[in-house]
């Protein structure tokens, strides 16, 4: 993909396209989360995507250098900053972990632990009427395991693209090697 139309949402500092490829350096305190547990709202991520209205199926691989407690990376269908679904790969307490936020106001969040050896991940988000099912894949494997299925509000215009964030490290560099938007 060429990145035709595709525009930031709080642009990092430091990125940089490459043929196919997006190479993004995710800022310190960068996060998309609103309320839940925590009680702030946060819509700081770095995303970098293009409009699309009605269904829609995106396609993400990456490898990242997580290091820090929650550094994320991944795949993003927004509609605004409460209206949300990203789904990627978070460090979470010393592990990676397979990692979806649905956010309708409130973000809700699910994990499960990323297979042993993880250095790529692909996601596949696919909007489909009032729903988005998530599938992902491993280390060059194709997405064909679901991750979530979830309601979406359908027909709303929502930016489709990727995403990362470091919020309470530092930041990390994450290499987007396939994006596909059909």
């Amino acid at each position: 993909m060429a990145f035709d139309d595709f525009t930031w949402i709080n642009e990092p500092a430091e990125w940089s396209r490459s043929g196919e490829g997006l190479r993004a350096v995710a800022g310190a305190q960068t996060d998309l989360w609103q309320r839940t547990h925590y009680g702030y709202s946060y819509d700081t991520a770095h995303m970098f995507g293009r409009q699309v209205a009605g269904d829609a199926r995106l396609t993400v691989t990456f490898e990242a250098g997580y290091a820090e407690q929650y550094d994320q990376a991944g795949a993003v269908l927004r509609i605004d900053e409460e209206n949300w679904i990203k789904a990627g790969v978070e460090f979470v307490d010393g592990g990676h972990q397979l990692s979806v936020v649905v956010t309708r106001g409130f973000s809700d969040w699910s994990v499960t632990p990323a297979p042993a050896g993880l250095v790529s991940a692909t996601f596949d988000l696919e909007r489909a009427g009032d729903a988005v099912t998530v599938l992902y894949g491993v280390n060059g494997a194709e997405p064909e395991h679901l991750l979530r299925l979830a309601y979406f509000p359908p027909q709303e215009p929502a930016l489709a693209g990727v995403m990362c964030a470091a919020p309470v490290g530092k930041g990390f560099e994450t290499r987007f090697t396939r994006v596909s938007l059909r």
